[in-house]
């Protein structure tokens, strides 16, 4: 974790993106990293998907229902190299300010649950994307690979991040971990589906799962959620099962400290604005006394974990095998005329 002991502002961005409107959207963060700024914020996170927003109708019906919202998706979506995360980059440049945007990055003709990291210089440092979507999330996104665990060097300090049920997955929290991770985005949709049909997707054990990969990884977390505002309700439930389903708010954006207690938070479930949080590095010297899961604490001779840092290439081209075009006369083959009788 090297020598630097920093106090490190942070803003958690708990907000409603313009629901599947990427230039809206974009231009509503934009002003949420100004506002972060201009309190003086080093680093600003935002939610899973937050940028366009996130596909709830999936939970809500079958895919031949969904299939317009996907199309929607796919249009809205961004890309690493396009206008969107440049313009995120010159926001991130013009207020000093590390930014870790949760978006649906379009590569080709696939989709994937990305959060990009994006630089105080205005920068794209790198990304993440998400290993493995939960459930019907398999219906919209592709899947990330062992290149994707990343933990990256900041002037804040060591940062890394997951999205969602990630942090249920032990193996990828124990990858990030190794890394020497102080600052994790634990980047999550508004909390609002199912709320009343499976615990699982709720509030509290999802804060529970973030609380707990500060504990084990004694580092601070972000736990940044988005909200579900009127509009979205509007958009997707057209029948009373629908709006039992899905519900307005879904908010509870918190921060954690590397002793997993609560340091700033919750915001409430309908509030939009930021958590500000002065967070003290030198705190994860004092935890990491008691436990370091990769260090001291550690039994590799017992288990250990195999981690595959290759990006995974649906195609690569072997140019040590490329075809070598010759002549007929290096073959040996007559001339067309010889054929003749």
């Amino acid at each position: 974790m090297g020598d630097r002991d920093l106090i490190v502002r942070v803003a958690a961005a708990q907000a409603s993106p313009v629901w599947m409107n990427r230039e809206a959207s974009l231009e509503k963060a934009i002003a949420l990293i100004d506002k972060a700024g201009a309190q003086g914020a080093n680093l600003i996170a935002f939610g899973e998907s937050w940028l366009p927003g996130f596909p709830f109708w999936i939970w809500l019906g079958t895919p031949r229902w969904g299939s317009d919202y996907f199309v929607r998706l796919h249009q809205n979506s961004v890309e690493a190299d396009g206008t969107e995360i440049s313009a995120i980059g010159d926001a991130a440049r013009r207020n000093n300010i590390e930014v870790v945007m949760g978006a649906t990055e379009r590569d080709g003709g696939s989709l994937y649950c990305t959060q990009f990291f994006i630089s105080s210089s205005g920068s794209l440092r790198g990304r993440h994307r998400k290993l493995k979507p939960t459930h019907v999330e398999r219906t919209i996104w592709g899947e990330g690979d062992g290149s994707d665990l990343i933990v990256l060097d900041t002037p804040v300090g060591r940062v890394g991040g997951l999205n969602c049920w990630e942090h249920l997955q032990p193996l990828s929290k124990y990858a990030m971990y190794s890394q020497g991770e102080q600052i994790h985005v634990a980047a999550w949709p508004a909390l609002s589906i199912y709320e009343d049909d499976a615990y699982a997707l709720g509030v509290e054990a999802n804060m529970a799962a973030s609380r707990t990969y500060a504990l084990e990884g004694q580092g601070f977390v972000l736990a940044v959620t988005s909200v579900v505002d009127d509009s979205v309700i509007e958009e997707l439930c057209t029948t009373e099962e629908q709006r039992r389903l899905l519900k307005r708010g879904g908010g509870t954006t918190t921060i954690f400290g590397p002793n997993g207690a609560t340091i700033a938070g919750p915001l409430g479930a309908d509030e939009e604005g930021l958590l500000i949080a002065d967070l003290d590095l030198s705190e994860i010297r004092r935890a990491k006394q008691a436990a370091d899961p990769t260090g001291h604490y550690a039994r590799a001779d017992a288990t250990r974990l195999l981690l595959n840092p290759q990006p995974r290439n649906p195609v690569e081209r072997d140019q040590s095998k490329a075809t070598e075009f010759v002549t007929t006369e290096e073959l040996s083959v007559p001339a067309p005329n010889e054929f003749d009788s």
